[in-house]
C-alpha cells in the first residue's frame, strides 16, 4: 500500500522551454491546501487508487485521513455484500406453482375447489397484486364485496382459507418474506336443525318404505354415516362381518377413487340391523358392495334421488339427500348419549368443531352431574370421625368385631 500526500496545485507558471509535462522547480506553482493520493492493493486482489484533494487542512491531518480512506476500502472489500431485493411475485404469477403443490399433496376433490376459487374469485380481486401488497386492509375490502354479491359467510371463510395457504407456500418457498394475517369470519355453530334429520320413528317409517333394490344401501348409510362416495366405493374385503365392522379406505368423487377425507382410514362399527343387512346382501358379482347387476359399480348420479324417492315413499314430509341419513346417523348416537368425542371419530371429523353441530340433541348430561351432589352417602363411603380421622363405617365395625374376639 502507497500513500502520497503533497500540495494541492490550482496551477502552474511555466518557464520558457519547459516540457510541461514534467516541470522543473524553476516552474511557478500556486497551491491551495493538501491533496492525498492511494494506491493499494485489496484482500480480494483488485486494485485500488484514489488522488483527491484532502477536505481537511494540514498534511498530518491529512495523512490520517488518507489512511483511514484506504482502511475503509479495505473494509468494504471484504463485507458481505447486501443481497440484492428479490422481486415478489403477483398472486396470479403465483397461482401455477400453488396449485402444482396442490395436486401433488391434495385430493382431486380439493384440487378442483381451489382452481374454482382462483379462478372465479381470487384471481379477479387479487390477480394483480403483487404477494406482499396484501395486507388486512384488502383482505376487508374483499370481504366486503362478496358480501355484497350476497356471497355466504361461510363460503367467504373458505375463499380466504385457500388465499392463506397460497401465502403461507409463498414464504415456505422463500418467494415472500412474510405472510400477512388473513382474518376471515368468526362463525357461530351452525347446529343440524330437524328438517335435516331423521327421528327414530322417521327413521323406521323410511327403511320400511324402501325399494328392496335399494334397502341394503339405505341401511348401511343411515346405521353407519358414511358418506356418499364412501359408500359407493365400499369393497367386500373392507368388511369384516366375523368381528363386525368396516374399514373406509376410500371415497369416489366423479368417478375417481381416492383416499377419504381427512387423508385417513377409520374403522366403524356395525350395528347389528347393519351386520344383518349386509350379511343378506352378500354376493358375487364383484369387488363392490353396492353395484349394478353387472357388477359395475355405482355412480353418484344414480343413487341422488334415491332418499328423496324414499322419503316420499314414506309420507314424510323431509326431502333429504342421501347426506341427511349421515346427519341422521350423528343425531341418533347424540340423542342416545353417545359422546361427541365417540361420534368425532366414527363419522371422520378431522376437528371436533365439526361435531358440535349436533350437541344440542345431546341429553342433559350437566344436570345429571350436578345431581350427584345431591346422594346420601352410602355403607361403605368414607366419612369424617369425631376425632378428624378418616373411617369407613362397614370395615371399622368388621375390626371393632375382630378386636373383641382376640
Amino acid at each position: 500500500m502507497a500513500i502520497y500526500v503533497r500540495p494541492f496545485v490550482t496551477s502552474i507558471a511555466h518557464v520558457e522551454g519547459c516540457p510541461q509535462r514534467h516541470c522543473g522547480p524553476a516552474c511557478a506553482r500556486e497551491t491551495n491546501g493538501w491533496e492525498y493520493h492511494i494506491k493499494l492493493v485489496l484482500p480480494t486482489g483488485a486494485f485500488f487508487e484514489e488522488r483527491k484533494k484532502s477536505p481537511v487542512n494540514g498534511k498530518a491531518n491529512t495523512q490520517r485521513y488518507a489512511e483511514e480512506r484506504a482502511a475503509h476500502a479495505i473494509r468494504e472489500s471484504v463485507a458481505p455484500q447486501p443481497e440484492a431485493k428479490k422481486e415478489v411475485p403477483t398472486v396470479a404469477g403465483f397461482e401455477e406453482q400453488f396449485m402444482t403443490f396442490s395436486r401433488t399433496n391434495n385430493k382431486p376433490s380439493t384440487v378442483s375447489a381451489k382452481e374454482g376459487m382462483l379462478r372465479v374469485h381470487l384471481l379477479p380481486f387479487f390477480g394483480k397484486m403483487k404477494l406482499d401488497a396484501i395486507g388486512p386492509a384488502e383482505v376487508e375490502r374483499y370481504k366486503a364485496l362478496k358480501l355484497d354479491e350476497e356471497q355466504g359467510r361461510k363460503t367467504i371463510n373458505n375463499h380466504l382459507t385457500a388465499l392463506r395457504k397460497l401465502l403461507n407456500l409463498a414464504v415456505e418457498w422463500e418467494v415472500l418474506d412474510r405472510a400477512p394475517r388473513v382474518r376471515g369470519f368468526r362463525l357461530k355453530h351452525q347446529f343440524v336443525s330437524e328438517d335435516e334429520y331423521l327421528t327414530f320413528e322417521e327413521s323406521d317409517r323410511f327403511v320400511r318404505a324402501a325399494a328392496p333394490e335399494w334397502r341394503p344401501f339405505l341401511v348401511v348409510a343411515l346405521k353407519t354415516g358414511l358418506r356418499v362416495g364412501e359408500l359407493l366405493a365400499l369393497k367386500w374385503q373392507d368388511l369384516d362381518l366375523v368381528a363386525g365392522h368396516l374399514i373406509v379406505r376410500r371415497t369416489l368423487w366423479r368417478d375417481q377413487e381416492g383416499s377419504p377425507k381427512g387423508g385417513q382410514n377409520r374403522k366403524v362399527p356395525l350395528s347389528d340391523e347393519a351386520l344383518a343387512t349386509l350379511k343378506a346382501h352378500r354376493h358375487l358379482r364383484g369387488p363392490y358392495v353396492f353395484c349394478l347387476p353387472s357388477g359395475a359399480r355405482l355412480s353418484h348420479s344414480m343413487v341422488k334421488d334415491v332418499v328423496p324417492d324414499t322419503c316420499r315413499r314414506a309420507g314424510l314430509g323431509k326431502r333429504l339427500t342421501t347426506h341427511g341419513l349421515r346427519h341422521s346417523f350423528a343425531s341418533h348416537l347424540v340423542m342416545r348419549g353417545a359422546s361427541l368425542k365417540a361420534v368425532q371419530e366414527l363419522l371422520g371429523h378431522e376437528s371436533i368443531e365439526m361435531t358440535l353441530r349436533y350437541s344440542h340433541l345431546t341429553p342433559d348430561v350437566k344436570r345429571e352431574a350436578v345431581r350427584l351432589l345431591d346422594r346420601t352417602e352410602k355403607l361403605g363411603d368414607i366419612q369424617e370421625t369425631e376425632g378428624g380421622q378418616k373411617e369407613t363405617p362397614g370395615r371399622n365395625r368388621g375390626l371393632d368385631g375382630a378386636g373383641k374376639g382376640i
